[in-house]
């Protein structure tokens, strides 16, 4: 069993979260156009906060957008994280996609097999999700045994941040189905044998993160801009003012169809 040392990390970090996590970031914050990302978003929600100038409108449903897509982007880039760390403490592998759903990750430890989803945080998906993910688990450790996998198969909902104090969900029905949940210090433990390890990811995360935020920030300050002063020439009234029904009208008003003709 190897330990993974913190010049490791570090450069795993920098090389295959930081910087992937800042070009894409940049490349959707390049490519969105105000009318894509407002046509997403609730306009009553707007006026209900009060939301009265071009620049703090813009700013909200940017913000709202981006947070939605960087907690995807960044949350593969942490699992495959998990997936590296574990495959040089445990010779872990990541799960073959058509050949495994809901599984990410395959490892052995303490003469067991462990078959792990990755969520980012503990409150991922609704019940109907949750049963898909226990079907899955099932199968996959049917797959597993048929392929001669002879010592016991736990089934993990690996969560990268979070808590849940009762980390085992049995399936009284079915206990091919019950799984564990491991949330935070308990997930990154699991995987790296390492009861610390939750913690020590956030120290290269913060030195690297300081060296390669200028590229966004810059871009991030010209989309506002661009938005601001397009927003301005479209929805705002001859006082200054934003124009609500306006707003409203290009979010939910109907199409206009033709009738059929009646013979």
């Amino acid at each position: 069993m190897d330990k993974i040392s913190l010049d490791e990390l570090q450069q795993f970090i920098a090389e295959k979260v930081i910087v992937p996590f800042n070009k894409k970031r940049v490349s959707k914050l390049n490519e969105l156009s105000l009318s894509y990302i407002l046509r997403r978003k609730n306009p009553y929600l707007f006026k209900a906060k009060n939301i009265e100038t071009s620049e703090e409108l813009v700013k909200y449903v940017l913000d709202a957008y981006l947070s939605s897509q960087e907690e995807t982007i960044f949350g593969n880039l942490m699992e495959e994280l998990a997936i590296f760390v574990c495959q040089k403490v445990f010779n872990g592998y990541k799960a073959e996609k058509g050949k495994f759903k809901s599984v990410d990750l395959i490892f052995m430890r303490d003469e067991k097999t462990y078959i792990v989803g990755i969520k980012s945080g503990v409150y991922w998906g609704n019940k109907d999700q949750i049963s898909e993910m226990k079907n899955n688990f099932k199968k996959a450790k049917r797959i597993l045994m048929n392929e001669g996998i002879s010592n016991k198969v736990i089934a993990v909902n690996g969560c990268m941040y979070g808590k849940d104090n009762k980390p085992h969900k049995v399936d009284r029905r079915d206990n091919e189905k019950s799984y564990y949940k491991y949330c935070g210090q308990e997930f990154w433990e699991l995987v790296t044998d390492d009861s610390i390890f939750y913690q020590k990811i956030i120290i290269p995360l913060d030195k690297e993160a300081k060296k390669r935020d200028e590229s966004f920030t810059k871009s991030y300050v010209a989309k506002v801009n661009e938005m601001t002063k397009e927003f301005s020439d479209q929805y705002l009234g001859s006082d200054g003012l934003i124009d609500w029904p306006k707003i409203i009208d290009y979010v939910s008003k109907k199409f206009l169809q033709k009738r059929d003709k009646l013979f």
